[in-house]
């Protein structure tokens, strides 16, 4: 290619003009992610030299949770090889035939190789989920808290139908929650163990979440409607802790694989967030429309990462391995925050936690009220007391306003992904210390 010689043509100015009506009325009322506000604060006071505990992030800190090492020397393999063209829309073969094995062999779910969908991570399997079931106007139930369910129904014109849920519940939806929603509904949303809470759904109540459904849907085969579909992100499923047990709906009541589309992926379950790798199993006709829909959007996984994935999650001693450290990690981490929690609540202090049952997360509260900082603020809101603990204890959480809550009740999600077990006992001394200086 010959070598030309251009003038640079300075468009900082015009590149930085706006102005009404520029983009669509969709991305015009997109809102941004409250977390990452968040975490640039904490940037800026960990840049200052201020000691952070930061239980934002929903990621993994490699050099807290590496990934499995067997996984990253097949990608470096897999690319040495050539690895590097576009995968099949739907999939590398042989890690679509690991899922399907994998479904058997752990969850007892033997679906056929055409259910079975590779995307670059679950991400883009939830909003092909949307795209392919809903239509602008369709009802879709979902409880709050919850990760961005929101967000998608915005994106694709959907009938938003949040459910809130209580701490009494675990902050998970009952049965008859999503029961007395269901007439019109075209989707139901789930995820368990629940980002932002590290909760999971008990046999009963998503069997009657199940029972409820098939009964609306034979209602509507009668009368030549269309079905209610349950979108079950269970991409944490692999991450349970202490005695939880994870269940899924075709295992309880099989007739609702013709319902369910599972998202999931590597991401959670081997602190793999950067492989992009996700996938959906569920039925043909839906899984099929919803490749065609990531096909057209190029949201593939990376050719090297499907074909290391592949031969890793066939592996199954070395996952036992690596989960029997990975997990014991987590759980470590988890326990300790609860039990910290629970020290400062003997204490008098007004915090309350729920125990850990999964995921990378722990639901707390921290609800001083009425209580005014060293500095003359009055803590009223949940923005009130992030900002305070985060300032005067260096305590980084995101309250549950950020998963669509509304109510001020002083309820955050705490992750362990990118924290040590140092760094957590390091913040006790100071968030007490917090707790007393508050007048």
């Amino acid at each position: 290619m010959p070598s030309i010689t251009r003038s640079v043509v300075d468009l900082g100015k015009l590149a930085r003009q706006g102005g009404e009506r520029r983009v669509s009325a969709m991305a015009a009322g997109l809102i941004g992610s409250e977390i990452l506000k968040i975490a640039a604060e904490i940037r800026a006071l960990a840049a200052s030299g201020q000691q952070i505990c930061n239980l934002t992030v929903g990621d993994f800190d490699p050099r807290q949770f590496p990934i499995p090492e067997p996984l990253r020397d097949g990608i470096v393999e897999a690319l040495r090889k050539g690895e590097t063209n576009y995968p099949p829309s739907n999939g590398v073969q042989s890690l679509r035939e690991a899922v399907q094995r994998l479904y058997v062999r752990d969850l007892g779910l033997d679906y056929p190789l055409d259910a079975v969908l590779i995307a670059g991570g679950a991400r883009p399997v939830i909003h092909a989920t949307y795209e392919s079931l809903c239509d602008p106007g369709d009802a879709v139930i979902y409880p709050v808290p919850s990760w961005n369910n929101n967000h998608y129904c915005h994106m694709v014109g959907a009938k938003a139908v949040p459910v809130t849920c209580t701490p009494e519940n675990r902050f998970l939806p009952t049965a008859d929650d999503i029961a007395r929603h269901l007439k019109g509904a075209r989707l139901v949303c789930l995820n368990s163990p629940l980002n932002p809470t590290g909760t999971a759904i008990t046999p009963d109540t998503l069997r009657g979440i199940c029972k409820a459904m098939l009964a609306e849907n034979r209602e509507r085969e009668a009368r030549g409607e269309r079905p209610v579909y349950l979108m079950y992100d269970h991409v944490y499923w692999m991450l349970c802790v202490g005695d939880t047990a994870h269940v899924t709906p075709p295992e309880l009541e099989p007739e609702m694989a013709r319902y369910t589309v599972f998202v999931d992926g590597l991401s959670k379950g081997f602190a793999a967030t950067g492989l992009r790798v996700g996938w959906a199993v569920g039925p043909v006709d839906v899984v099929t429309r919803m490749s065609s829909v990531i096909g057209h959007v190029g949201a593939w996984a990376p050719r090297a990462e499907q074909v290391a994935s592949a031969k890793w999650l066939d592996d199954t001693e070395g996952v036992r391995r690596y989960h029997d450290d990975y997990l014991r990690n987590i759980q470590v981490r988890l326990q300790a925050l609860h039990d910290g929690l629970q020290q400062l609540r003997r204490a008098g202090h007004a915090v309350e936690s729920i125990p850990p049952m999964g995921a990378i997360y722990l639901t707390a509260r921290l609800h001083p009220f009425g209580k005014t900082t060293p500095d003359g603020v009055t803590l009223r809101t949940n923005e009130d007391v992030r900002k305070a603990v985060l300032e005067h204890a260096g305590l980084g959480i995101v309250p549950f306003q950020a998963f669509g809550s509304k109510e001020e009740t002083g309820w955050f999600r705490m992750s362990v992904g990118a924290v040590s077990e140092s760094e957590i006992a390091a913040l006790w001394p100071r968030l007490a210390r917090f707790f007393e200086s508050l007048r």
